[in-house]
């Protein structure tokens, strides 16, 4: 008899997405039935509301039955539906880019011209590239630029979890500690009364830092994969129309191509004017996309039946990411329906009060990270906790600004996994890497993430960052 000494990974206990979101779901349902419902008042602050300090107070219980919680399924699709879509126009977009051959054939050429001896620092040039984009642009903003990066990993001879790195791994840091996010810093800044994006140096010193440890982390995986393939977290993940067809010296792009990429330039041009200038957002996004993939399958002169066909069969590679989108919004409705999201905030920042003025810093950043994985908004998260969390930050001994970066990196970082996150799901989903494969790639780099910000956040109580 063979007794096997075999002892399995950690990953191996990560289940299924799925099952995970569900067990999350049951979890927030009994939590309605353990916690007991309440409210803070609120009051209006610009075009949003926010909630007023002090003002917590319980209600009448309105715990989540058995059938509300498969009722607030609907919901959540419901109130996912705008994300849901931008899922499925992005994947009729680059279905019909993929047909025409022009992101293949203008990824080929330019490795082509590059040549693959300087891969390893174009891996981590590309980090920097997209962590800049999260960093200016936004988040689910970047959602189109996430298949170009799963077809430049792949030519460079990674794979999607690579892919998954340069371009989720690196919009999701540069959007959550950029030093101008009008979501958490911005919306901060209004409501502890600190100039707009005010602390800007230091803020900008942990962004970058913070990147450069994601490019590191990226090129150090990547240099693994070329070394033993057969140990990539990509293994088995479907490539299909991602991958380049030919050798390399055989990519040229034609004038079709490039007629082709016009058009797609031309319609994210039209789409980051329409964002700055009229703050446009998920509903015109879409827009923006369908518009693009028609008019890029007109240029490629192809037919009504064929442009069909390609949509058809693109919304099928993208439909399980959209689902889950939706399936993570559920979790939100839960909460809501039980009135136990602000006995959640209320009870976390009660924890802070007696611990000394350091660990209360980093308690607040745990606190938020918490939080975040109810609440995944970060605006709404800021207008939610940070009317209750500025003026116990000043009872504290904290300054404003550092109250302000402990939210910042509590919300920030953990978006790294946070399945609640629809954006997350949804790029994830466009560069087609499981929820739990990116858990085995993400949760290692997000320790060495949050260490690296807990000691910025430390220096921040130190110098009394103002």
């Amino acid at each position: 008899m063979t007794i096997s000494n075999d002892k399995k990974k950690w990953y191996n206990y990560i289940p299924h997405p799925v099952v995970m979101l569900f067990g999350i779901l049951v979890l927030a349902a009994l939590l309605t039935h353990i916690l007991p419902a309440g409210l803070y008042e609120r009051e209006v602050f610009g075009e949003r509301t926010r909630v007023i300090p002090g003002s917590y107070h319980t209600v009448a219980a309105t715990p989540v039955s058995f059938f509300g919680l498969f009722k607030a399924f609907p919901e959540g699709f419901k109130t996912a539906s705008a994300i849901i879509f931008v899922v499925l126009s992005s994947g009729i977009m680059f279905g019909i880019l993929e047909k025409t051959g022009t992101i293949e054939n203008m990824v080929g050429t330019a490795i082509k011209k590059l040549g693959l001896k300087r891969r390893y620092l174009l891996v981590f040039l590309l980090t920097y590239l997209f962590g800049l984009l999260g960093v200016v642009i936004g988040y689910e903003n970047n959602i189109a630029m996430v298949p170009i990066a799963a077809v430049v990993a792949l030519a460079l001879g990674g794979d999607l979890i690579l892919a998954a790195g340069l371009s989720v791994g690196a919009i999701t840091v540069g959007f959550g500690l950029s030093p101008v996010n009008p979501y958490t810093v911005g919306i901060g800044h209004q409501i502890a009364e600190l100039p707009l994006f005010s602390g800007a140096p230091l803020r900008t010193a942990l962004c970058f830092m913070a990147l450069t440890l994601m490019a590191w982390y990226n090129v150090r995986y990547f240099r693994k994969l070329i070394a033993q393939p057969e140990n990539g977290l990509g293994e088995g993940l479907d490539v299909a129309g991602l991958k380049l067809s030919r050798q390399l010296e055989d990519y040229a792009i034609s004038r079709n191509n490039a007629l082709v990429g016009l058009v797609f330039l031309a319609g994210i041009g039209i789409m980051l004017y329409g964002i700055f200038v009229y703050h446009w957002y998920f509903t015109e996004i879409s827009a923006i996309f369908i518009m693009i993939a028609i008019a890029a399958g007109l240029a490629n002169r192809m037919s009504g039946q064929e442009l069909s066909e390609t949509a058809l069969r693109s919304i099928g590679v993208v439909a399980p990411g959209a689902f889950m989108v939706g399936y993570a919004t559920t979790i939100k409705e839960v909460l809501e329906l039980g009135q136990i999201n602000d006995t959640i905030s209320y009870q976390l920042s009660l924890l802070l009060t007696d611990l000394p003025t350091t660990a209360s810093a980093w308690g607040m950043s745990v606190c938020q990270s918490i939080i975040n994985l109810l609440i995944p908004s970060g605006s709404g998260q800021a207008l939610a906790t940070l009317p209750i969390m500025v003026p116990l930050g000043e009872v504290l001994g904290l300054t404003r600004q550092t109250t302000i970066l402990a939210f910042q990196i509590g919300d920030g970082v953990t978006n790294l996994f946070n399945p609640a996150l629809g954006g997350l799901i949804a790029m994830l989903s466009l560069c087609r890497v499981p929820f739990d494969r990116w858990l085995r790639f993400i949760l290692p780099l997000t320790g060495m993430l949050l260490i690296l910000s807990w000691l910025f956040l430390v220096g921040a109580v130190w110098l009394g960052y103002k």
